[in-house]
């Protein structure tokens, strides 16, 4: 409880934003008391844009379900929610819904003297806490902000990424049918993927934790970045063939190119794999394609466009120099400029005489 509304809890609560870390600050919109943008403001608050596109206009249904599917993929375990005393009865009921599938805890700072009657009649029936802000939200010093937001340097940023993996992105393999084989190791048949620098790599993490909200088409293109596979095998994967944790995949093929192989997945792209598996988990309840949409969204991107909306591409081969000619151009000569006297040369057998005319 924050009855009079001080800028210290405000501050507080903002500066304990640190999604790596497990907690999750989401300040809500003001204006709506809508419940999809309350789902959109916890997309937000995880670095996700928004709004989703691909679903029936104003359903909240979906973005409640990819926000819990993210949340269960991240290490989050705390989310606070600035504002509380304006929830209304649907916007909780999204709230709670979120913490039974995710089991997060739920910190609502309320900045009124009392909280609404229904939010008193819904909280009986949960366990929950009643504190005052100053216990929980210690002042926050008002520098600190600025010195919890680190400005990691990205000399990559805003640039076209070459990946040597998305070379075979685009291959004329037949259709694979289903396979429920234990695939090799990836090392073990001898294939090993392009390895990105570091520097690549940080960058291509970065554009693909913040470039879509929907978790497939995120895993799609990480993992076609870390493996070299073609669409074809990637659309070979069921939510199956992801390990435990994520830790690997397995895509298969049947011999066409090189034969079914599980690869390691690389601690970057885990939360990608994880999300995109939950959300077939908490929207199917059932498992499928790993790499397709389980809530139906329409009208999405390609593989191939998502990817250069992320300014990912195979190397391009470099621009031809311009030719050369063989002819060497000569400076065009500027026309002389008139005089105001004309001058007449007549030549004759003594020499030129000059006569103005």
């Amino acid at each position: 409880m924050d009855p009079y509304d001080d800028v210290v809890h405000t501050r507080a609560a903002l500066a304990s934003h640190a999604p790596q870390h497990g907690r999750l600050t989401v300040h809500p919109t003001p204006g709506t008391d809508a419940a999809i943008a309350l789902a959109y403001d916890i997309l937000a608050a995880l670095g996700k844009p928004v709004p989703l596109g691909g679903y029936r206009h104003l359903d909240p249904a979906p973005a409640w379900s990819i926000a819990a599917a993210w949340i269960l993929a991240t290490p989050i375990t705390h989310l606070t929610l600035l504002r509380a005393h304006l929830l209304t009865p649907h916007r909780f009921r999204g709230l709670l819904a979120l913490r039974r599938r995710t089991g997060v805890r739920l910190v609502l700072v309320c900045h009124h003297r009392a909280m609404r009657a229904f939010l008193e009649r819904e909280l009986c029936q949960v366990d929950h806490l009643v504190a005052e802000a100053s216990a929980l939200l210690p002042e926050a010093e008002p520098g600190i902000l600025d010195r919890q937001v680190p400005h990691a340097a990205r000399p990559l940023a805003n640039r076209w990424i070459g990946l040597p993996a998305l070379t075979t992105l685009k291959a004329f393999d037949d259709a694979t049918g289903r396979c429920r084989c234990t695939a090799p190791l990836a090392a073990d048949r001898d294939f090993f993927p392009p390895v990105m620098p570091p520097v690549t790599e940080a960058e291509v993490a970065w554009r693909l934790h913040r470039a879509t909200a929907h978790p497939y088409l995120a895993a799609q293109l990480a993992t076609a970045a870390f493996t070299a596979a073609s669409t074809t095998q990637l659309a070979t994967a069921q939510v199956r063939d992801l390990g435990v944790d994520g830790r690997t995949i397995t895509l298969h093929d049947q011999g066409l190119r090189q034969g079914c192989m599980t690869h390691l997945v690389p601690e970057w792209a885990r939360p990608l794999l994880r999300a995109a598996a939950l959300l077939w988990r908490i929207g199917a309840g059932t498992s499928g394609p790993l790499f397709a949409d389980p809530l139906g969204g329409e009208g999405l991107p390609s593989l191939t466009s998502f990817a250069e909306g992320c300014r990912l591409r195979p190397p391009q081969p470099p621009r031809p120099k311009p030719s050369r000619s063989r002819r060497r151009t000569e400076p065009a000569q500027s026309p002389r400029r008139p005089s105001g006297r004309c001058v007449l040369r007549i030549t004759g057998l003594r020499g030129p005489v000059m006569n103005p005319i």
